[in-house]
């Protein structure tokens, strides 16, 4: 069987999967609600803290006083009216940051009606628990639509507990008919950035079917209108993938964005140190995203890879069955296949540590929400990936909070611990710097304030577990027309 490419998979799988979501009639087991006490102060005594600032300080057996959503203070006062954590023999760190995620949302399954709305419905707090019970605060949307901006609106008015969400919308080229903001011309593309910036975005996301013509046009209209673009590296570049490197594209989202430019030739590590070069030259960032080409290998020999995992619960009963049923990376399985993909996971290491080498900043993306891909327990996975491939535990964390805050432009308000910052924090067991492994070893979360202690963190979990079960017979991927 040919090999598909994987951006293709990717693409398919991406879109479908972000419809996964429950009907207004769902069984009503509901997660931990969310009246979030914003007035309660906090005091984490007697803790390591992990600040992540360029220094690398910690601070040992710390207090770290929280009020009003915002660390008030670092061994300061204790206002007497504070809830006191105990955090001796525990670590401190700033809340995670996934830059690359698939967010399901509310979608129309049945067609383009003048008054047709969605047809399937989502609860955002179900979404969005295994976020936050992983200590992942922050996450970047990379295929935005406007439902995201009413999750986000949801969050911040507290009805649900979730991360902080950046959108970007995605801009691709080719066939018209394929839906979404499709461009072919270089006055077509900047006008889609113009509607992407008045629609209220921040990020604009290229993808692989652009031409070089509207790529180019579309980061130089996005640097005029003050938008970072971030994304793939068109198709049209194979062969000449310098030329792709242009001012101000400032983020490749995948580590296959450069190997699939030599797809069909042998992989070595002087093209890794090619490749980082020319990144490190026009300042752009990577996010390796090393744990999607694992899953979808894992994906292709067998679905016990998903369906044995303990965390399969935590998906959504729609998305149980898709990922069982439709699997294109299972149906698209062959032994050439599985040697192809064992070849670039290899080089997605070198080129790690060709990017390591070259003093190109690397951040912590996942893919989360793609098949196989569990939102917020990937993230753990990832950075094990990332130390595996040659980072050590600090870098890895440093990508996962402060350049991750730092290139999503929030750097004054997260990614490390300080006074003023907002308190997304997560208070560990055991010291991630000594082992990566030690993130998963979480006690509590603070999100925007809010405390989520680790009974707390178990029961929605459960819920959303037992919500998952109860719903198991009631949606078919084959069915979801009908829905």
């Amino acid at each position: 069987m040919k090999i598909k490419t994987i951006y293709s998979l990717i693409s398919i799988l991406g879109f479908l999967l972000m419809t996964g979501c429950s009907q207004s009639s769902k069984t009503q087991i509901k997660p931990v609600q969310s009246k979030l006490n914003l007035n309660q102060t906090f005091a984490v005594t007697n803790v390591n803290v992990i600040t992540m600032k360029q220094d690398s300080e910690i601070l040992r057996n710390a207090t770290v006083v929280i009020q009003n959503k915002k660390i008030l203070n670092i061994n300061g006062n204790t206002p007497a009216d504070a809830l006191l954590i105990d955090g001796r023999n525990k670590w401190l760190i700033p809340g995670l940051i996934d830059m690359h995620v698939h967010t399901n949302a509310d979608v129309n399954f049945k067609g383009n009606k003048p008054t047709q709305g969605a047809t399937f419905f989502m609860d955002t707090q179900d979404v969005m628990t295994t976020y936050v019970t992983n200590g992942v605060t922050t996450i970047l949307e990379l295929d935005g639509r406007v439902e995201h901006f009413g999750q986000r609106n949801e969050i911040a008015e507290g009805k649900v507990i979730g991360p902080r969400m950046a959108i970007a919308p995605v801009i691709n080229g080719g066939d018209q008919n394929n839906g979404g903001r499709i461009v072919n011309t270089a006055s077509d593309a900047r006008q889609a950035v113009r509607s992407i910036k008045a629609e209220g975005y921040n990020f604009v996301k290229v993808y692989s079917q652009l031409n070089m013509e509207s790529f180019e046009a579309i980061v130089e209209e996005s640097n005029k209108q003050g938008l970072k673009v971030l994304g793939h590296i068109p198709d049209a570049y194979k062969g000449k993938t310098e030329r792709a490197f242009v001012p101000h594209f400032g983020l490749v989202v995948h580590a296959e964005e450069y190997s699939k430019q030599i797809r069909n030739k042998s992989k070595t590590k002087k093209d890794a140190e090619h490749f980082a070069e020319m990144t490190k030259k026009n300042n752009t960032w990577v996010i390796p995203n090393l744990l999607a080409l694992v899953r979808i290998a894992e994906q292709a020999r067998s679905l016990d890879s998903i369906r044995l995992k303990d965390t399969f619960k935590y998906v959504h009963p729609l998305l149980q069955d898709k990922w069982m049923t439709s699997n294109q990376y299972h149906k698209s399985a062959s032994p050439e296949n599985f040697a192809y993909f064992d070849s670039i996971i290899e080089f997605h290491k070198d080129l790690v540590k060709a990017f390591k080498k070259a003093g190109v900043p690397m951040l912590a993306g996942t893919d989360a929400g793609t098949s196989g891909i569990l939102t917020g327990f990937s993230l753990h996975d990832e950075l094990e990936l990332m130390v595996e491939a040659g980072m050590t535990s600090e870098e890895t964390l440093v990508s996962a909070t402060r350049l991750s805050a730092e290139w999503l432009g929030i750097g004054k308000e997260v990614g490390t611990i300080e006074s003023g910052k907002y308190a997304d924090l997560v208070l560990l067991d055991a010291n991630p710097l000594e082992d990566i492994k030690n993130s998963r070893s979480i006690r509590g979360v603070f999100v925007n304030g809010n405390w989520l202690n680790k009974e707390k963190i178990e029961q929605m979990l459960l819920d959303l577990a037992q919500q998952n079960e109860a719903d198991k017979d009631k949606y078919k991927w084959s069915k979801r027309r009908n829905y």
